[in-house]
């Protein structure tokens, strides 16, 4: 029985855990090659290639770090060599303060190179991503883009200044990057994932502060925080043909946290 992204191929960044790894994995599932992609946690994109590997897909990894033109350029480049095109890209790879690798600290007390660090993974990395990425659709005529924002774009909280403003500059970029895309047939989405298990953030958070999970269950309307796989089902929608007119559109997928 033919799957729904037969014969296409995927890049996921950020993909050695959580959101990352398992939209890779559905990737998989349902047909397409994937290029696995992140930086510092090698051993952990090693690991989903081997996973998807395991289960019968086909994916390879490369090592990538967003912020680097470079990097970016001969990622995408290796896609294209190894794959022969690029369908569609989750570009997820990203930082947020989580006690542990990075500070939770208010504007007053943030570090410049904190700054600095958060807005070139989160904000430029996607932007050099998108750069590559659309170069080859355009080649292509053909190609779908969905990028990771937060719903710390559209509710803010304190202590996440750079995160925020990171997440929210991507929503322009999202929707700047449909209407250049949309005559050569590129669509480009982003979602907005909540709180979500099973991801570095939420772990390092949790550890910190036990308590803090409940804290967010509790101003989420489903009472829950979201799994990978919920985040990882809405983006190979808006990548599938279903998803065929929908193009700048921000996608909370947050149990109704911003509903309100």
């Amino acid at each position: 029985m033919a799957k729904k992204f037969d014969g296409r191929v995927a890049l996921v960044t950020g993909g050695a855990s959580g959101i990352g790894r398992v939209t890779a994995q559905v990737f998989a599932r349902e047909g397409a090659k994937v290029i696995v992609a992140t930086d510092s946690n090698i051993k952990g994109g090693e690991e989903t290639v081997k996973m998807i590997k395991k289960a019968g897909g086909e994916a390879a990894f490369v090592r990538c770090d967003v912020s680097k033109a470079s990097d970016v350029e001969a990622m995408v480049a290796e896609c294209v060599s190894l794959y022969g095109r690029l369908d569609y890209a989750f570009n997820n790879a990203g930082i947020g303060p989580d006690g542990k690798r990075v500070p939770v600290v208010n504007i007053v007390d943030c570090p410049e190179e904190i700054w600095d660090r958060t807005i070139d993974i989160n904000l430029k990395g996607v932007f050099l991503c998108m750069k590559y990425e659309m170069k080859q659709m355009l080649k292509q005529k053909y190609g779908v883009i969905v990028n990771t924002s937060s719903v710390g774009a559209l509710k803010p909280v304190p202590g996440f200044c750079a995160y925020n403003a990171s997440k929210s500059g991507l929503l322009g970029l999202t929707k700047t990057a449909a209407l250049e895309g949309a005559a050569s047939g590129i669509r480009v989405n982003t979602v907005l994932p909540g709180p979500t298990d099973r991801t570095l953030l939420l772990e390092y958070l949790t550890g910190a502060n036990p308590g803090i999970k409940q804290e967010m269950m509790n101003m989420i309307p489903l009472k829950r925080v979201a799994q990978p796989e919920d985040i990882a089902e809405a983006v190979i929608w808006l990548c599938s043909d279903a998803a065929s007119f929908i193009t700048g559109h921000v996608m909370p997928v947050d149990g109704g946290m911003t509903s309100s």
